[in-house]
Parts: C-alpha cells; sequence; structure tokens
C-alpha cells in the first residue's frame, strides 16, 4: 500500500511551521529529537499513515519551520506546536515523541489533558532537579567549530557515527542535513531539555503513557523506570536499535505506535 505524504505549512506566531502528513482518521501527531526535522519519521510516517492521520512537524527552530531569535524552550517549542494543533483543528489527538520530542509532548499533555487521547514517550530523557543542577556539567552533543578546510563536517559525522549501523548511511546523512541546517545554534534544543521543569508538569499529564526506549540508547534507557515511577505507566524496551531507533526500525516503531493509539 502507498500513502503519499503530503508536506504544508500553518501559521504561527513565530512564522510559518512545516509539517507532512499522511492518511487520515484520528490525527498523531509525532515530534522529532534535536537537531533533526520530520525526516526522523520518514519511514514511519506511511506505516501509521495506513491507519491514522499521521503527522510529523518541523520543531521551530529546526527543519523548514520559523527560527526566531532569542533562547530556545521547551515551553515555546510547545506553543508553536500548539499553533500547528490549532491550525490543524485537531480537537483531540495522539503525541507521539522522540527524545527531545518526547519533552515537549509532555508539555503538551500537561497543556491539553483531555484533548491527549495517548502520550507515546520514545528515549525520552527524564529531567528533575538534579539533572537540571548538572546541565552545566555536561558535554556538548553535536557542536562544532567550523573549519576552513571542512573537517568539522567529518567531526559532526563522527560524533554520531556509533548510533549507526553499518549500512544506515543514509539516515546518518539525513540526520547531517538538519544539523548543517541549524549549525549556528545546533545545541540549543539540548539546552532546552535541561533547563525544563519536567518534573513539576508530570503531574497534570493525564492521558495513558507507554514510555519505551532502544536497548542501545544508554542515555535515556534509565528514563523508562522513572517515567513508570511518576506517571503509572507502561514501559517497553524495543527489540534493537540506538538514538535514531525510528529510522532503524520504522515497522516496529510504527507498530507500536498503531497499537498504543488503538488503546487510548
Amino acid at each position: 500500500m502507498t500513502t503519499t505524504l503530503h508536506k504544508g505549512y500553518a501559521p504561527s506566531p513565530f512564522g510559518q511551521l512545516h509539517y507532512v502528513e499522511c492518511g487520515t482518521g484520528e490525527p498523531v501527531l509525532m515530534l522529532h529529537q534535536t537537531p533533526r526535522s520530520w525526516t526522523e519519521y520518514l519511514d514511519v510516517l506511511p506505516l501509521v499513515g495506513a491507519e491514522r492521520r499521521a503527522i510529523a512537524m518541523d520543531t521551530l527552530g529546526f527543519g523548514a519551520s520559523a527560527k526566531p531569535e532569542g533562547p530556545h524552550a521547551i515551553e515555546q517549542f510547545a506553543d508553536a506546536a500548539d499553533a500547528l494543533i490549532e491550525a490543524l483543528g485537531l480537537e483531540r489527538f495522539h503525541l507521539v515523541g522522540h527524545h527531545t520530542g518526547g519533552v515537549i509532548a509532555v508539555e503538551l499533555a500537561a497543556r491539553h489533558q483531555d484533548r491527549v487521547a495517548s502520550l507515546l514517550l520514545s528515549a525520552t530523557p527524564f529531567i528533575d532537579e538534579e539533572k537540571r543542577r548538572t546541565a552545566g556539567e555536561r558535554k556538548q552533543i553535536d557542536h562544532v567549530v567550523p573549519q576552513p578546510d571542512g573537517s568539522h563536517l567529518a567531526e559532526l559525522w563522527n560524533r554520531r557515527r556509533d548510533f549507526y549501523r553499518h549500512g544506515e548511511e543514509a539516515a546518518l546523512n539525513r540526520f547531517m542535513v538538519d544539523a548543517l541546517t541549524v549549525l549556528d545554534r545546533v545545541e540549543e534544543g539540548h539546552e532546552a531539555v535541561r533547563r525544563y521543569t519536567m518534573d513539576q508538569r508530570l503531574p497534570y499529564v493525564t492521558a495513558p503513557t507507554l514510555a519505551v526506549c532502544a536497548p542501545g540508547d544508554h542515555y535515556s534507557l534509565p528514563g523508562l523506570d522513572k517515567f513508570a515511577a511518576a506517571l503509572g505507566c507502561e514501559t517497553r524496551v524495543l527489540s534493537g536499535g540506538h538514538v535514531p531507533v525510528p529510522e532503524q526500525l520504522p515497522e516496529e516503531f510504527a507498530k507500536v505506535v498503531l497499537e498504543w493509539t488503538t488503546r487510548g
């Protein structure tokens, strides 16, 4: 079955927001990690779109969405997502967020409560007071200093190389395109995550929640138990993969999304 991807722009107070969608039925809004774009869900979209209205947006400041000045913040990312939700007329919807996208999804679920039919947090970092306190001690993830000989491109590639298996270079190329698009502010999404008062917002999340993670993603895997304790939610470790698991295991990822949204 072939599902056509449709691209569009929606207005927001920050400028235009880019999104891609396919399919019909209950809306499933998918939010990507930093510093990616909707292409993180390139292979997941048509699979989910076979049964749902699958929507993947470019987070404010990333991809082809507007890039406002000033520091990024999870709350501002959510403000922009709110604008997209209203522009697309999504009265009730499911949320899927991967890494940074999961943190944005938490904020949206806390705001919208009964409008969120279900919440799927994929490899989402759990942000508490300790994480915020030690944020300044953490190494930068994707920051590289541009060099005249272009060696910074290889440095950026090699920083993410171990997350991808051999044969997955096409996905790593998509990461490079996204990161280079925002190279001057490539760390700000990560920094916004570390400042977010997630622990204070989780009590407002009422949607049925599933927290999942790839077994190789040791950055986020500890968050499963923390989300289970905080939300009383179900958890699941996927069959394989690393940080870019939606690209590595799109069939399994889409299956989990469809199963969970059926229950929500």
